[in-house]
C-alpha cells in the first residue's frame, strides 16, 4: 500500500481539480466530451488512492484493489445526477468501496457459490426489513420463513460470507501481551475432559422420551424460544417449560 507506482499509474503527480473545474468537467461528461471524462477520471484518481488505504490490512494486491476502485469511480461518474445537489466525492466513495468489496466477496480465496451467496443477501435483507417491521432482532427461523428457506440453508448462508479470520488477528491487547484468535482455539482432540462430557451429555439425551429430546434439542441446539418451540409441535408454552424443566432434572441425576 506504500508502492507509489500503482498500475503504472504515478500516484505522487496525481492531478488535483478544483471544485469549480469538476463541475465544469462534469457537464461536458454529460453531453458526451469523452476528453472531459478522461480528464475527470484522471482528477479523481487520489480519491481511489484514499478509498483503498482503508482495505490495506487485508493483505491485497494493490494494484488490483486500484483497478476495481478505478472501475467503482468510473461507474459512479456515469451514474451521478447533477441535479441532486450533492458532491461528486459523497456520491462516489461508497460506490467505490462497494466495488472493492464486492470484488473481495467474488475473489476470496474460500470460494463461495453464487446460490449460497444469492441467500446470505436475501437474508441479509429480509433481516432488515423484519427490524424495521417488528422494531427487535429477528430469529433464524422467522427469516428462513421470510425467504422461503430452511434455517440450516439461512445459517450456512451467513456462515459462508463471513470473511475469514488469521490465526494472528489481535483481539485484545491490555499494554502489555497481545491476544491472538488462536490463543482462545482449544484443541478439542486431546481435552479428555471435555469428551467425557460429551458422551455424558449424550447418554443423558438418549434417556429422554421422544418428547422431551426434542424439545431440549430445539431448546439449546437450535436455540429456539419456548414459544417457538411450543408453535412448531403443537402445545401451549407452560407445557414446553414444565417438560424442559423435567427433561433437564432427569439429565441432571444421570450425569
Amino acid at each position: 500500500m506504500n508502492k507509489v507506482d500503482l498500475c503504472g499509474v504515478n500516484t505522487s503527480k496525481l492531478p488535483l481539480l478544483s471544485s469549480k473545474e469538476k463541475e465544469e468537467l462534469l457537464v461536458k461528461i454529460k453531453e458526451g466530451d469523452s476528453l472531459a471524462r478522461e480528464r475527470f477520471i484522471q482528477g479523481n484518481l487520489r480519491l481511489v488512492l484514499s478509498v483503498i488505504q482503508k482495505f490495506s490490512s487485508r493483505g491485497e494486491n494493490a494494484d488490483d484493489l486500484f483497478q476495481v476502485g478505478c472501475v467503482g469511480l468510473i461507474k459512479a461518474i456515469d451514474n451521478f445526477d447533477l441535479s441532486v445537489g450533492v458532491k461528486f466525492s459523497t456520491y462516489a466513495v461508497p460506490m467505490i468501496i462497494g466495488e472493492i468489496r464486492r470484488y473481495l466477496r467474488d475473489y476470496n480465496a474460500i470460494r463461495v457459490s453464487r446460490s449460497v451467496k444469492d441467500t446470505a443477501y436475501k437474508a441479509l435483507s429480509a433481516k432488515e426489513e423484519l427490524i424495521k417491521e417488528t422494531g427487535r432482532e429477528p430469529s433464524i427461523a422467522e427469516i428462513a420463513k421470510k425467504i422461503d428457506t430452511t434455517e440450516k440453508a439461512v445459517n450456512y448462508a451467513l456462515d459462508a460470507i463471513q470473511d475469514p479470520l488469521s490465526l494472528y488477528e489481535p483481539v485484545f491487547h491490555d499494554g502489555g501481551e497481545t491476544l491472538f484468535v488462536m490463543d482462545q482455539i482449544s484443541d478439542e482432540k486431546v481435552l479428555d475432559e471435555s469428551l467425557i462430557d460429551s458422551i455424558a451429555l449424550y447418554d443423558a439425551l438418549k434417556r429422554l422420551n421422544e418428547k422431551e429430546r426434542k424439545i431440549v434439542s430445539m431448546r439449546f441446539f437450535s436455540e429456539k424460544t419456548q414459544m417457538e418451540v411450543a408453535n412448531e409441535i403443537g402445545i401451549s408454552q407452560a407445557q414446553v417449560s414444565r417438560l424442559e424443566k423435567n427433561a433437564i432434572e432427569h439429565m441432571r441425576k444421570y450425569i
